[in-house]
């Protein structure tokens, strides 16, 4: 039977039939789903939604009225049952920033050693890299934005490793907006750490080139997701879906990728999510042949690749991001540029850092400032381009 309850109601178990309110306005790009985690459970309370309709035929009904102080008789024993623990709030971004620093470094190295590895022919850590995915998916529901910022700062010489836990991070991240389960989100973060090993058969001279490709050197690149999918299945440690990531992440929605040139569904859900998140890194990364583009701009870019993307999946990733990402540059209604921080429950008002007077031209006292909070009395306007102002390593303001 469908039900409409509000979000203060809801309770793990609930069948969600539908989200009462436009996607920009709640955490999730589907509406019908299970309520299953916890995390799930306090962005929905938190999200500004009027009603939600459940359906008590596939889930859990609305809770029974809370027994008054007292013993409780035992036939009401089980009432107990239902009582939900609230998660603890995430961490702020300066609370999160020394174990995400880290977990950074450590992570760095372990990537190394596992493509120093496959180089060599050896077998691949799979406890390793399950740790390494554990570790980033902690510090992601920690705080969703903190390693994501740092991660986008990697230099040229360290794209090929830091890319591959970048897109682990955003996996996980998609994995948690899509509502996937705690099973196929450790999937999703083993596809992305894992999705560009076929790189070893690259040569660096290749890779690190500072110029435009000739179009030998393209088709050698692209040789190197087959390459990563027979090494994983070399491997005998990982199921198909994650080796099928390392195969058809660079296939296209219209069917215009390589190297099988799949279209639509016939993509697995986590290509089309590595697809997403291996575009958007490269894209805001520092590359021997460019420099990355500002969060924004890279949104912008994506927004405009007709066909490229699952046009559901593109629009969830926006939302795990934020329209305003964190490490992000914004002018704000005052004149002053800031600094994204940290995401809130309200896409178009996160925390931010201010840090600069567009009206006098000069730097000023950072400070912090949650445009949520009612007493804010300033907004964005619009991302910009620090560049444009003379700014550069503004990510260590």
């Amino acid at each position: 039977m469908l039900k409409p309850i509000s979000a203060e109601q809801l309770r793990l178990g609930m069948y969600i039939h539908q989200i009462s309110s436009a996607w920009i306005e709640h955490p999730f790009w589907r509406s019908s789903f299970k309520l299953e985690s916890r995390e799930d459970l306090l962005r929905l309370r938190a999200a500004r939604i009027d009603e939600i309709i459940i359906d008590t035929g596939k889930g859990l009904d609305v809770a029974a009225p809370k027994m008054p102080a007292g013993p409780v008789p035992a036939a009401s024993a089980d009432a107990r049952v239902n009582i939900i623990a609230e998660p603890a709030p995430q961490l702020l971004s300066e609370q999160e920033a020394p174990q995400a620093r880290k977990l950074l470094e450590a992570s760095r190295d372990t990537v190394i050693n596992m493509f120093r590895d496959a180089r060599l022919g050896k077998a691949l850590s799979m406890k390793e890299a399950s740790s390494l995915v554990q570790q980033v998916e902690m510090s992601i529901t920690r705080n969703s934005g903190t390693l994501l910022s740092m991660i986008r700062i990697k230099t040229a010489d360290d794209y090929t490793y830091l890319h591959s836990v970048a897109v682990c991070a955003y996996m996980i991240r998609l994995g948690q907006q899509l509502g996937l389960p705690p099973a196929q989100i450790q999937q999703a973060g083993m596809a992305g750490l894992l999705h560009d090993i076929g790189k070893i058969g690259t040569p660096a001279t290749i890779l690190n080139k500072p110029g435009k490709l000739t179009a030998d050197e393209f088709s050698i690149v692209m040789q190197h997701p087959e390459i990563g999918h027979a090494l994983l299945l070399n491997s005998g440690h990982l199921d198909a879906a994650v080796s099928d990531v390392a195969l058809h992440h660079h296939e296209k929605f219209d069917g215009s990728g390589y190297p099988h040139r799949l279209g639509g569904p016939d993509i697995s859900l986590l290509s089309r999510m590595g697809a997403v998140c291996d575009v958007y890194d490269a894209l805001t990364s520092n590359r021997s042949y460019k420099s990355g583009s500002e969060p924004g701009q890279a949104i912008r870019i994506m927004l405009n690749s007709e066909g490229h993307f699952d046009p559901h999946i593109r629009e969830a990733f926006i939302k795990s991001i934020g329209i305003f990402p964190c490490g992000s540059c914004v002018l704000m209604e005052s004149g002053r540029l800031a600094i994204v921080v940290d995401q809130n429950d309200a896409l178009l008002a996160p925390r931010v850092r201010i840090f600069f007077s567009t009206k006098s031209g000069t730097r000023i006292q950072p400070e912090i400032i949650d445009l949520s909070k009612k007493n804010t009395h300033d907004r964005i306007l619009s991302h910009v381009d620090p560049q444009a102002w003379g700014l550069h390593n503004i990510d260590v303001i």
